[in-house]
């Protein structure tokens, strides 16, 4: 498991140490570094960022505020000089609180700390998900599906056990949000994979039988981490 992290402080010296950790670190995916809250926001908007090491002395907006205004999926762990707001910081449902220097080795438990909070959060995930077929609802079994395909403003998930896909009124968006990302990849615009159920790659295209999907370039990097995990 990979943990998409961005490193928020306007301390260009703390930003590169903590960037030199993130580096060492192989669950750890650096997402971006940023002098403040403001710059990070863009990038919270469109990265699926898992941790976010947050500085709290900060100019615009301190850290204990921005982080108030964080999706509930985001796990924090604060980086300060001051240690008189650790509990500030824990009331605001911080998973962690680095006091500055920071070194390697406190680091390193903070992380494994995030990486295990992640991984007892996708166990506790169910196996399947419902969802709205027309005038029915429809239990599917993760280990079940093969691939989805965005249509529009439907999707449609290929079943392994069935001839037919199912089809469904949703976006691609909120779909790749609610499936577990241990599981399920997205490898183009218009397609989410199975990654338990890849078993051809040619010419940088995922094969499901007849079915030939591709790669695209903005989802290449990550799909080829995966390979690299997985290829001896």
């Amino acid at each position: 498991m990979k943990l998409r992290c961005i490193i928020v402080d306007d301390e260009p010296l703390a930003v590169d140490l903590l960037k030199t950790y993130v580096l060492q670190t192989p669950y750890l995916d650096l997402q971006g570094t940023f002098n403040s809250a403001v710059e990070a926001l863009s990038t919270i908007t469109e990265a699926k960022i898992d941790v976010a090491f947050l500085d709290i002395n900060m100019p615009q907006i301190n850290g204990l505020e921005f982080s108030k205004t964080l999706p509930p999926n985001i796990k924090i762990i604060f980086t300060t000089a001051y240690d008189q707001y650790a509990i500030e910081g824990f009331k605001v449902n911080a998973l962690d609180y680095l006091l500055k220097p920071i070194n390697y080795s406190d680091f390193l438990q903070a992380a494994k700390r995030a990486l295990d909070w992640f991984k007892l959060a996708d166990t506790a995930k169910t196996e399947s998900i419902f969802i709205k077929s027309g005038y029915r609802i429809e239990k599917l079994e993760y280990n079940d599906i093969q691939y989805i395909e965005n249509q529009k403003d439907y999707v449609k998930f290929f079943i392994e056990s069935a001839k037919d896909p199912v089809s469904s009124l949703m976006s691609m968006q909120s779909l790749e949000e609610k499936l577990p990302k241990s599981n399920f990849m997205r490898i183009h615009r218009s397609f989410i994979v199975n990654l338990d159920k890849v078993k051809t790659i040619e010419r940088n295209c995922i094969v499901f039988g007849k079915v030939y999907i591709p790669v695209s370039e903005t989802y290449k990097d990550e799909f080829n981490k995966f390979l690299n995990n997985k290829t001896l």
